[in-house]
């Protein structure tokens, strides 16, 4: 007698979007922490605390603070590195029942302009990956603005 296995894709998340700035500058925003400071969280949060040893194999932590002041920390470990092109690291929120996340942030150049392809997975479910989805797409918005304001 024969037996079946269903296996379920995990759930992903994956936000493309065109910056307005070269690929060197977007890049330069991931892995400079000064930068990073100034864009990460979602819009009207705050980035009080930020380490980030942005190597392979480096730590990063880091602590957002809602408008209500309560504070969320999240980290993990920057596994791969390729200069101007890929970031891939863990991303975890600092939390007993924590599910270890891998985000790879691809920038391709077209033209003047950035490409980038945020992908995350795997999550537990969807009302998980949706709530990701908007505190990474507010993210990346203040990425957009921060670039903005460098030219």
């Amino acid at each position: 007698m024969a037996t079946a296995t269903a296996t379920e894709a995990p759930i992903e998340l994956r936000i493309t979007r065109t910056l307005d700035a070269p690929r060197d500058r977007v890049f330069a925003a991931w892995t400079d922490p000064a930068q990073l400071a100034r864009w990460w969280g979602p819009k009207s949060f705050t980035l009080p605390a930020m380490e980030a040893d942005i190597r392979p194999g480096g730590q990063w932590r880091a602590c957002i603070r809602s408008p209500e002041g309560e504070d969320h920390w999240m980290g993990g470990t920057w596994q791969e590195i390729d200069p101007v092109e890929r970031l891939v690291f863990s991303f975890a929120w600092e939390s007993p029942d924590a599910l270890l996340t891998l985000i790879t942030v691809t920038l391709k150049p077209e033209g003047d302009k950035t490409r980038l392809t945020f992908h995350q997975t795997p999550f537990r479910d969807a009302l998980s990956r949706d709530s990701h989805m908007g505190g990474w797409t507010s993210c990346l918005e203040r990425l957009d603005d921060h670039l903005a304001s460098l030219s």
